[in-house]
């Protein structure tokens, strides 16, 4: 049994909980340890049960509350060696701690689950995304902070049975707002993020493949709206003839707390 959550995710802070048979980790510690320690309280999730910490990349949001947690949890951490690197140059490590570095395409394990990271394009010194089989053969890709969705993202993400996928802003929303014109573009860039329109033309090739659990993660606070988001995805589902609770289910991951637990 694999069981899945966020704990944030967005623009703000991001963190999810993997689990399966009796290992469980998490993918990025981007909010204070309390909150992340308070998030998983309210998801009856030990922390005592994390055996590791999976780090997507080094901007802040994904990273926060690393520091503090690890002196909480003291498990391993696993990323790219450009980002192992920053985040021993910003002295967020202990001198003692465990450190794994990550190559795209590479494969180990923890525990009883076995991860297989991939690059994700995106504007950082070295950005993954992971992709963890559990032991009873299900399947759970996280593949946020996307400029687009490259090949080899695709060929990850293809056959999960659930996928995290960034639905980041409104093109609308974000072409009216007061960010500075070169923000906009950062944004919108192949290196920057995924919009609503552009995640939304994924996902029924997902549903196709075997995907039957959508989370819509990592909203911009000022730039989208949960229920666009989620519009935006159901209506191109529906579109192209799949039905929600009969072909997937599809939820938008809270930024401002844990979203519901999913078990597969």
């Amino acid at each position: 049994m694999a069981r899945f959550c966020t704990l944030f995710s967005g623009s703000n802070g991001n963190s999810a909980y993997i689990s399966g048979s009796d290992t469980a980790l998490l993918v990025d510690a981007g909010r204070s340890c309390k909150q992340l320690l308070g998030a998983m309280d309210a998801r009856g999730i030990d922390p005592k049960s994390i055996q590791a910490i999976l780090v997507t990349h080094e901007h802040t949001d994904h990273v926060s509350g690393l520091r503090v947690l690890l002196k909480k949890l003291k498990v391993p951490v696993y990323a790219a060696r450009e980002v192992l690197d920053r985040l021993c140059w910003d002295q967020v490590f202990a001198p003692d701690q465990p450190l794994f570095a990550v190559e795209d395409g590479a494969r180990f394990q923890v525990g009883a689950l076995e991860i297989e990271s991939f690059d994700t394009p995106h504007d950082s010194v070295h950005s993954l995304g992971y992709r963890i089989s559990t032991p009873d053969g299900r399947r759970l890709t996280v593949a946020t902070d996307l400029g687009y969705i490259s090949d080899a993202v695709r060929e990850r993400l293809t056959g999960s049975d659930l996928v995290l996928i960034e639905s980041n802003y409104d093109q609308r929303m974000l072409s009216v707002s007061d960010y500075p014109y070169q923000l906009k573009k950062r944004i919108a860039s192949n290196i920057g993020h995924l919009s609503n329109e552009d995640c939304s033309g994924e996902l029924s090739r997902l549903v196709r493949t075997g995907t039957t659990r959508l989370v819509l993660g990592h909203l911009s606070q000022n730039n989208n709206l949960p229920e666009l988001a989620y519009q935006t995805a159901q209506c191109s589902l529906t579109m192209d003839g799949m039905q929600e609770g009969r072909d997937y289910l599809l939820q938008v991951a809270s930024r401002s707390g844990p979203s519901e637990m999913v078990v597969l």
